[in-house]
Formats: structure tokens, C-alpha cells, sequence
């Protein structure tokens, strides 16, 4: 089982993290440059003796070549370079004072071009210990050659590298500890935005989301982050206030067939000899049905809202609305023409699209006064279904809102004909569900309702 972190950690976790890496890469880029700076500065300085070195010897073999030469050579303006002469039997011919009677010392090949081709030697029988760069540069004729080589200490170079990596050994953790505390200091006041908005959405509950986070002035992504939470809560806020609306609209519904059931009931238990069930029954009956009805829309309304994988599969819609219309002529005495019904097959969902064939012919049937006409067609790859009636129709300033939930137009006339006001509404959201749209048109008279949903190939 994971240990839970402690509140303190938790709290700052992100600042911890963000100045633990900005501390790492600036102790790597410090690291890094102060490697970078030895380098070139120990690259430069022992250029320098080389370069030194390479001229010390081709002033002497100059000398050399002028026959001028001494067994002891003079000393150098600084005194401390160490000069042998060696000829080709590996004989010293002459030397520098520091090393008079020692043997051949060096014995690397001379440099025959101007850039200095220097060795590093160790071991040079002189005062003090460390090493040495040597060069070695052609002198004499070809019947008799000489080697000279000239060697400078690199003391003092070392000594000031010493002192260098000293220098940066100490001011580079002073700098990473100076540069961390900076990117604590600007986290910490960059991310102080943040847990303000953090602590205004965690004060934001479910009864007051109605609330709103305060928005940066700057156009950054917190300013951008603050905008989105904005509309999620607004998003949330509708979302709740149709689900209340949504409850109180069905229990406002469902109270009305309720308590004409309870009522009718009570006075049949408690006037039992004066309870004719013979013309009582066929209301009870007509109440339940009507609460049945109204329970299952319900029950539709609240399965689409929660967004359900449809079984989409390819349907024949045109086998639906004859299935469907079979079944609505056996509960009317209505004339329903079907003969404009045309071949059309959808993706979808066979018995949600029954579902919206079926509440199209109640509501229909609800409202027509002696035919409907149902036609289905498929055009520019998309099947349109319309069912007309020959009713009052719709005012056009209704037909949009006759798919709200629990609408009526006229509210005594619909629960008269048992109408719940969710038929239209499981229609509209069917219909969306399956990539499609409806509408009403008239029809001269009543209504026409059409719905267009992407066909498929036959």
C-alpha cells in the first residue's frame, strides 16, 4: 500500500520539483562552464609555453647553425627553461647551466614545421618536482645533425589552474545556491495565481455554481486556464439547473396520475358496496397507463442524458415504419397512408429509431382530426422521415420549443389526449444521437415533422 505523502509536501510539491530541476540545471550549466573556461584556459596557457619553448630553441639552433655554439649555453631572460644539444650518436654537445653533465634527456623526434610539436616530460633531474613542455627543433648540415630541445616548467601554469578550480569550487555552489533561491522565490510568486484559483474552486460546490473564478489579468495560460474553468462551471451550472428543473417538472408530472390513482382507490376501500369497478376500472386502468407511459419516458429521457453506446448497426428504417405503423393502425381508426414509405437504410440503433417512428404517429395520432400521412425517402445520402397530420398544427413560434422537455401547448388538451410532453423530446434526442436533426413544417392543414439522418449505402 503507497505511503501518502505528507501535507507539507503535498502542498508544495510542484514548487519543490520545479526549483529541484532548475537547481540541477543550473549546477549542470555552471558545472559545465567552469570545465569549459579550465579547459581553455589550461589549452591557452600551455599553447603559450609551447610557443615559448619553440622559439627558445630556434634561437639556439640558429647559434648552432653559425657555428656559434657554447657548452653551456646562457641562461633564458626567465632562468628556468632546461636546454640539451644532442647530436645524432646521441651525444650532449651543449646544455643549459640546470643540466651541465647530465646524459641525453629527450629523445622524441624534432618538429619540423613552424606549429611547436611539444611532449609533455616528467623526471627532469632539476629543483623542484612536476612536469615539463619540451620541443625539439633540427639544427647543423646533413653530415652533421643536431637535435636542440628546450623544456619549460609548468609550475606555474598548474598553479593557477589550482588557484582557478579553487576560485570556482567555491563561487560555483555559492551561484547555484544564489541562482536557486531566485526560482524559489519567482515560483513560488508565479504559482501564488494558482493556488488562489485553486482554493476559489475548492470552496465552489455543488449549490453555488452559479460562482466564478477570478481571471488573471494576463493573457497567459493561467489567464486562459481560469477562462475554461469559467465555462466548465457554466457548462456544470446549466447542466445542473435543467437536472433540477428536469426533477421537478417529472415529479410535477407524476403527482398529477398519482393522486388520481390514490384518490379513486381510497374511496373505492372506503365506500366498498358503493364502488362499481364495472366503470371504474377502465379510468384506474387508463391512469396507469397513462403514469406507465409517462415512467417510461422517464426512464428514456434519463438513458440518453447519460450518453449510452448506441448498437449501432446497418437498419432498414423503412421495415421500422411499417413495423410501426402496423401496430399504431390496430389503436386508431385514423387513416394512415404509408405508400410514400421508400427503401432507406441508416447506421443506428434499430430500437431507438423505433422508438422515434412510434412517438411521431402517438403524437400524430393525438392530434389528427381523420388522416396521416408518413412518407420516407432518401436523398443526397440522407433519409428523410416525415410524418404529417391534419390537426390544429403548431404556431412557428412553437416549433422549437415543442421538443423542451414536459412541453404542452396547451396543457389541459394534452393531458386530456395523455400526453406527458416527452414524446417530441426523446424524438429530438434520438435523432441528435444518430447525427441528425428535425423539424417542423406546416401542412395545411397541421403539422409536419421531418427527420433527416445520414443514410448508408444499400
Amino acid at each position: 500500500m503507497p505511503v501518502p505523502l505528507p501535507a507539507w509536501w503535498a502542498r508544495r510539491s510542484l514548487r519543490l520539483r520545479l526549483t529541484a530541476a532548475a537547481a540541477l540545471v543550473i549546477a549542470a550549466a555552471l558545472v559545465g562552464a567552469a570545465s569549459l573556461l579550465a579547459v581553455w584556459l589550461r589549452s591557452g596557457l600551455v599553447g603559450g609555453l609551447d610557443q615559448t619553448a619553440l622559439q627558445r630553441a630556434q634561437v639556439i639552433a640558429g647559434s648552432l647553425d653559425s657555428g656559434d655554439l657554447a657548452r653551456t649555453l646562457p641562461a633564458s631572460d626567465s632562468g628556468d627553461s632546461a636546454v640539451q644539444v644532442v647530436g645524432a650518436d646521441r651525444a650532449v654537445r651543449s646544455s643549459s647551466a640546470n643540466l651541465a653533465g647530465e646524459p641525453a634527456l629527450f629523445s622524441f623526434a624534432p618538429t619540423l614545421s613552424a606549429t611547436p610539436r611539444a611532449h609533455t616530460v616528467h623526471g627532469l633531474p632539476l629543483d623542484g618536482a612536476g612536469s615539463w613542455r619540451a620541443v625539439g627543433v633540427p639544427a647543423g648540415g646533413s653530415g652533421n645533425p643536431f637535435t636542440v630541445y628546450v623544456a619549460v616548467p609548468t609550475a606555474a601554469v598548474d598553479h593557477h589552474l589550482s588557484e582557478l578550480t579553487l576560485v570556482l569550487a567555491v563561487a560555483v555552489p555559492a551561484a547555484v545556491a544564489l541562482l536557486t533561491g531566485g526560482v524559489w522565490l519567482l515560483t513560488g510568486r508565479a504559482l501564488r495565481p494558482a493556488e488562489a484559483l485553486r482554493a476559489q474552486a475548492a470552496e465552489i460546490t455543488i449549490y453555488d455554481l452559479g460562482r466564478r473564478l477570478d481571471v488573471p489579468p494576463a493573457d497567459d495560460a493561467l489567464g486562459r486556464l481560469a477562462r475554461t474553468l469559467n465555462d466548465l462551471l457554466a457548462r456544470l451550472d446549466v447542466s445542473a439547473q435543467r437536472q433540477r428543473q428536469f426533477i421537478a417538472d417529472a415529479a410535477h408530472e407524476l403527482r398529477s396520475p398519482l393522486s388520481s390513482l390514490h384518490t379513486q382507490l381510497e374511496v373505492a376501500v372506503r365506500h366498498p358496496g358503493a364502488a362499481d369497478w364495472s366503470t371504474r376500472g377502465p379510468a384506474l386502468l387508463e391512469e396507469s397507463e397513462r403514469l406507465s407511459t409517462l415512467v417510461d419516458g422517464l426512464v428514456r429521457l434519463a438513458r440518453l442524458d447519460a450518453r449510452p453506446r448506441l448498437r449501432r448497426r446497418p437498419v432498414d428504417l423503412d421495415e421500422i415504419v411499417f413495423q410501426e405503423v402496423r401496430s399504431a393502425r390496430r389503436h386508431t381508426s385514423l387513416e394512415i397512408d404509408q405508400h410514400a414509405v421508400c427503401a432507406a437504410r441508416v447506421h443506428g440503433d434499430a430500437d431507438a429509431l423505433a422508438r422515434v417512428v412510434r412517438n411521431l404517429l402517438d403524437n400524430a395520432i393525438r392530434y389528427a382530426v381523420a388522416r396521416i400521412q408518413v412518407s420516407l425517402r432518401v436523398r443526397d445520402r440522407t433519409a428523410w422521415l416525415t410524418v404529417a397530420d391534419d390537426g390544429p398544427g403548431i404556431p412557428p413560434n412553437d416549433r422549437r420549443r415543442v421538443f423542451d422537455r414536459f412541453t404542452r401547448l396547451d396543457g389541459a388538451r394534452a393531458r386530456d389526449t395523455g400526453g406527458s410532453g416527452l414524446g417530441l423530446a426523446i424524438v429530438h434526442d434520438v435523432v441528435a444521437a444518430h447525427h441528425g436533426h428535425v423539424r417542423i413544417e406546416d401542412n395545411a392543414p397541421g403539422a409536419r415533422i421531418v427527420v433527416h439522418i445520414p443514410a448508408t449505402e444499400p
